[in-house]
């Protein structure tokens, strides 16, 4: 197998190739740009998203094989029956952000991410309209490369609780989630959609704090992997509301519960806030 190097350069290659195609639908230069939007369990799916998923599998599966790696994208996923789960798996999800793209806020992401097991060591997220890579590898750090130089991100936080930003949805809101965002100590909020513009808002400084809340469904694990390791080696930190990691590549692709991603300074206190909230809800 090639290293670790070799793959991040082939994965952030398939990355900006993907984000072209996306910004010519975005924008309209595409061939035939009408999306063509269906509804797939209520969410939708566009020909733009069906595209890309082609275009991120083929280049991956060419230049790295089938024999070493599995591959699983939003748009081609079965649920596996049965066998055993790879042990070296892609986590792709090809548009995370399809409402945004549709509404064109320009807050759409590309995620890949290399799983190994059941967690991330390699990740690219792209956010074709800030034309930004955001990419990390498991003890190597996070970067962004922009179309003049790759800089190293790191988090950084010596704020208050209370003066704390929180990153939320515009769109996939309930009561459960809004009653737990009236009662954390941090107040500040800043719409942004797909988590992959929401994670780069954290990494970037522009916001401290991500929660995820399943309720009748759940984010998958396309939505998360490549996001996570993009925080986690800034220096953050994306753990279940009881401090344990999350896992992938398990056999179930939805990321139940409760999510919480920081910049790591009040982690523990945010998640023992929000299982109280949760609590309180419960009992409300």
């Amino acid at each position: 197998m090639k290293d670790l190097q070799e793959i991040l350069a082939i994965a952030l290659d398939v990355g900006l190739g993907a984000a072209n195609i996306l910004r010519s639908y975005y924008h309209e230069t595409a061939k035939n740009s009408n999306l063509d939007v269906q509804y797939k369990h209520n969410e939708p799916v566009t020909v733009a998203d069906i595209a890309v998923s082609q275009y991120i599998l083929e280049s991956l599966q060419a230049a790295l094989g089938n024999e070493d790696f599995a591959y699983i994208s939003e748009e081609t996923y079965q649920s596996q029956l049965g066998g055993d789960t790879p042990e070296w798996v892609w986590i792709i999800d090809p548009l995370d952000g399809t409402r945004d793209f549709i509404e064109k806020t320009g807050d759409y992401a590309i995620h890949i991410a290399l799983v190994n097991k059941t967690r991330p060591i390699l990740a690219v997220v792209a956010v074709p309209e800030a034309e930004k890579l955001y990419y990390a590898t498991k003890g190597g750090g996070t970067f962004v490369k922009t179309r003049d130089a790759s800089i190293s991100l790191k988090v950084s936080s010596n704020k208050q609780v209370e003066d704390l930003t929180l990153v939320v949805s515009r769109s996939h809101r309930n009561e459960r989630l809004n009653y737990l965002l009236q009662h954390l100590p941090c107040q500040n909020q800043k719409a942004v959609g797909s988590v992959g513009c929401k994670i780069a808002t954290i990494v970037e400084q522009q916001a401290d704090v991500y929660i995820s809340l399943s309720g009748k469904s759940a984010p998958k694990d396309w939505d998360i992997a490549a996001p996570e390791l993009i925080l986690t080696e800034a220096g953050g930190k994306f753990t279940h509301f009881d401090g344990t990691p999350l896992q992938y590549n398990t056999g179930d692709i939805n990321q139940w519960g409760g999510l919480l991603a920081s910049t790591s300074q009040h982690h523990e206190v945010l998640c023992q806030e929000a299982e109280r909230a949760l609590a309180q809800f419960t009992h409300s």
